[in-house]
Parts: C-alpha cells; structure tokens; sequence
C-alpha cells in the first residue's frame, strides 16, 4: 500500500502551487513556480486515478452484503482489484526520485578514443545516428561546434539537442561506445576495434552556474577547419579557458560574438555537470539505483557490425537489429535502461 499521508501532502502542495500561479507571477519565480507544478502534475493524476479505483472497490465491497447484487460485485471486484494493483504500480514509478534536470535541452559531445582514423569515422556514425534519433522523436539538433578528420570522420564534435525530454532518455548515453567491424582503411579484411567517447550534458542555465568574469580568460584566434572558407580572413573563433578548473571551451563559427555566446554555454554545461558529478559521487546510494554512473570512461555498449549486433553492457542486453540502431532506432536500448533503473529504485524504496 502506498503511504497515503505522502499522496495528501503531494495533492495539497500541487494545489499550492495552482493556487500561485493564479496570482500572476512573473519572472523567475513564475518559471521555478511552473517548472514544479508541470512536474507535479502526472504525478498528481496518478494519484486520482489510484484513489477513485480504491472508492470503487470500496463501494463494490458494501454491494457484497445484498444478495442480489453479490455476484455482480464480486465479478466487479476481480477486474477492480487487478486495476488497483497497476494503478499502485503507476503511483509508486510516478513517486520515485527524479532527476532534477531531465527535462531540460542537453549538449553532446563525441570524441574518438582508440582506434586512430577509424575510431574518428565511427564518432561521425554515432553524430548521425543521434541526429536520426532526435529526428524522429521531433527534437531539434543542432551542432555548434565540429572538427573534422582527413578521411570525413569526426575528430570532436558539440551538438545542442532540445525537445521535450531529452535529456532524460539521452543521459544514458554518456560513456564508450566500442565498435568491432573491417575499417575502410584496413585493406586485409581484419576486424578491428575501435571506441569513442560520448558524454551527455543537461543544459545549465544562468541561476545554476554564476561564471565570475574574474575567473575566465577568453582569447580570440584565427578559426582552423576543412575547406579554407573565411578561415583566414578573420579572427573569429573563440576559446574561453575556466581558471579554477582548468576546463577550455573553443568555438569556431563566423561570428565572434555567436562563438562567445557558444563557448559559454558549452562552459556553464560542464561546470553544471561537474558539480552534479561531485553531487552524485556524495549519494552513494542514489548511484547504486543507477544503471551505470555517466562515467566516461565506462564501457557501456558494444556495436559488432560482422554479427550485426549492438549488445549494452550494463544490462547485457543483446539486440540483433545493428542496421536500426545506427539510424537511429535506438528506443528499444533506452526503454529497457529506463526500465532497469526504475525497478531498482522501487527495489530500493521497498
């Protein structure tokens, strides 16, 4: 049974937060006012749900004293009953600790580890498999900063990705993504295996991370990439170097004000996922209920292209559909590690 004094004081913090928002807020308070009740309010649909199925039980339980209308009140109960026990399973997965920054916009980023020219060719696969995925799920993906390999790979690349839950399913994304296949530059037919690094960053805004002009150097360059294009005509790039952490952000697009405007929006996302790292490293019973830790040096899937197979470790979960999942089909993989999260965070709760 769910503790019913918590649904009461959820129930009547909700409508607190109504009642609010019906005094004509504005500014930052409106929004933090909004976000919680936007937050709350499945949550609170949950709980009605619950608690109308427990007033039909209840009124289906006094039918049972009337002999007339015994048998249907008892057929009624079996199907109430079996209702009641989803509808407490849907309350419990609604009750359950969220992470206060899924529903915001994320940053990507990808960089190729092992494997030289072939593990840049694989990154770019990972980037337009993410660009498929966010394609078909309606978000908007936009990438801010790329370098390019020799051959068409991807040396680095920060993508903006923004939409309604993103991420929330893009999170367990972050961490090495290895991949076992014939190079196109290999010429003896050999399996090699390459990796590169993923990292999945929630969108900081301005009241999470105050940057102190004191503690950043930005220097402007002259922009370096394929093609020649303005590169050389003006010094348009910028990078911003984040003096207590040492952390350096580069943007290199044509307009220097667009680069700053860039390069700290990439700095404020990092320092936001520093901090939510040292968070989390000091929960250590919140990371046990996690499937992985976002570590980015953790191996977390397997993509095996002679086999056709992309198998995740976290969960050992093996799919034969490789083809699908590089163009971006990657719903099954992500159901089932949200799915595998929450069981052990309701594991944990009972």
């Amino acid at each position: 049974m769910v503790p019913m004094d918590r649904l009461d004081a959820i129930t009547r913090r909700f409508q607190y937060l109504e009642a609010r928002m019906g005094e004509g807020l504005s500014g930052p308070e409106f929004a933090a006012v909004g976000r919680e009740y936007a937050e709350l309010k499945p949550v609170v649909e949950e709980i009605a749900a619950y608690r109308g199925l427990i007033e039909e039980i209840e009124g289906a339980e006094a039918m049972l004293d009337d002999p007339e209308m015994r048998d249907l009140a008892e057929a009624e109960l079996v199907e109430l009953r079996t209702r009641l026990e989803a509808a407490e399973r849907s309350v419990r997965l609604a009750l359950l600790p969220r992470d206060a920054a899924d529903a915001r916009p994320a940053m990507i980023e990808i960089r190729p580890g092992t494997g030289g020219e072939e593990a840049a060719l694989f990154a770019g696969d990972l980037l337009r498999m993410y660009q498929r995925y966010a394609e078909a799920r309606g978000w908007k993906f936009e990438i801010i900063e790329e370098q390019a390999s020799e051959l068409g790979g991807i040396r680095e690349v920060v993508a903006h990705v923004k939409g309604e839950g993103v991420f929330a399913r893009l999170k367990y994304e972050s961490g090495v993504h290895r991949v076992q296949r014939v190079p196109e530059t290999e010429s003896g037919g050999r399996i090699h295996t390459s990796a590169a690094t993923v990292a999945v960053l929630p969108e900081a805004e301005d009241v999470d991370i105050r940057i102190d002009p004191g503690d950043i150097r930005i220097d402007t360059m002259r922009a370096s990439g394929a093609g020649g294009q303005h590169v050389n005509t003006t010094d348009s790039a910028v990078r911003i170097t984040h003096l207590p952490t040492g952390i350096v952000v580069t943007s290199s697009e044509k307009s220097q004000h667009r680069n700053r405007e860039i390069a700290m929006q990439v700095l404020r996302a990092r320092l936001y996922d520093l901090e939510r790292q040292k968070a989390d490293a000091e929960r250590a019973a919140d990371r046990r209920a996690q499937v992985g830790s976002g570590d980015r040096s953790e191996r977390i899937r397997t993509y095996n292209f002679p086999q056709g197979r992309v198998t995740d470790h976290r969960i050992g979960l093996t799919l034969y559909k490789l083809a699908e999942v590089m163009a971006g089909d990657l719903d099954e993989i992500i159901d089932a590690l949200i799915a595998e999260t929450q069981a052990r965070q309701l594991a944990e709760m009972e």
